[in-house]
């Protein structure tokens, strides 16, 4: 029913290049592959000047391609950059739905190996791509001890949105996740492009769509109910890995939390190309574009069978 991991590239193949929609900050960049630039600023920049901006803030966003491993590398660089400074870092995946929250912490802590992990916590069934792609956050948060946090709700959960629309939730289920908002024009557009500006119409057209807007507002929902449960400090930063869908131009995780925190965070959006392009500098605060490479069947898995939006 959705698209299986919906890569987030430069394109100018379509009417909405969701790389360069007319969205925040005006003007367009040119970027480089490879290398880190501050949209804010126009210019070239470095992991170490991204953790360095994020000292103003609680929340990190870091965008992926699920299947890029330069993507996750450049994440467990962020977190190792962030603990450095002497930030609490938590970490906000995704990948993990919340029934396996207490799943999370024996890794954390050093009590089970990788095997018992990946058994344990369901990532094959909660997921779906190789581990391997993204050993190096989870070697980043082992390292540092650091609180790993579930941000999605079940799979079926958003299957029965996509199906029947927000309604389809049974009163259990609302009762756990924010009202599904669907008025965020700007959102909207995200979402139509990464569709490849031809998305579904109609009222199957608005489930979908309503699908992809519970996975943004349960996964902000569920850091800020895990901030809840922690002593305030200005030392903390909750860093959201999700896929660039989720954060891109703020309006995604991002635009849900800043709704009820005020807070609109730092955003790192990820993306691929095959060469040097354009990139509108609404896209994140700061971006980064990677080679556009064919999939190794070495390195990821095949396609997950859950359903998901654009990623």
């Amino acid at each position: 029913m959705f698209a299986a991991a919906l890569a987030v590239a430069v394109s100018a193949q379509t009417s909405l290049d969701p790389m360069r929609l007319p969205i925040g900050r005006p003007g367009e960049l040119r970027v480089e592959l490879g290398t880190v630039y501050d949209l804010r600023l126009g210019r070239a920049s470095s992991i170490a000047e991204f953790a360095a901006a994020a000292d103003a803030h609680r929340f990190v966003f870091l965008g992926e391609h699920h299947d890029n491993l330069v993507h996750h590398r450049t994440q467990a660089e962020v977190i190792e950059a962030l603990a450095s400074r002497g930030r609490d870092v938590i970490v906000g995946l995704e990948m993990f739905t919340r029934p396996v929250q207490e799943s999370l912490n024996p890794w954390t802590l050093g009590w089970w190996t990788e095997d018992e992990f990946i058994s344990r916590a369901d990532w094959k069934g909660q997921w779906g791509f190789d581990f391997a792609l993204y050993r190096p956050i989870f070697e980043a948060v082992r390292r540092h001890r650091l609180p790993m946090v579930a941000l999605n709700v079940p799979r079926d959960w958003v299957r029965s949105v996509g199906r029947g629309g927000p309604t389809a939730l049974s009163a259990e289920q609302r009762s756990q996740v924010p009202e599904i908002d669907t008025s965020n024009r700007n959102h909207r557009m995200v979402f139509d492009s990464l569709m490849g500006g031809h998305p579904m119409t109609g009222a199957q057209g608005e489930n979908v769509y309503a699908a992809q807007v519970l996975w943004d507002v349960a996964m902000a929902d569920s850091a800020l109910k895990y901030l809840e449960k922690r002593p305030p400090s200005s030392r903390t930063v909750f860093v959201v890995i999700a896929g660039s869908g989720h954060v891109m131009y703020g309006q995604g995780i991002n635009f849900r939390i800043g709704q009820r925190t005020g807070e609109t965070g730092l955003t790192l959006t990820m993306g691929t190309a095959k060469a040097a392009a354009e990139v509108s500098r609404g896209i994140g605060d700061f971006v980064l574009i990677t080679k556009e490479v064919p999939r190794n069947p070495g390195e990821a898995s095949k396609t997950p069978t859950s359903p998901r939006g654009p990623a």
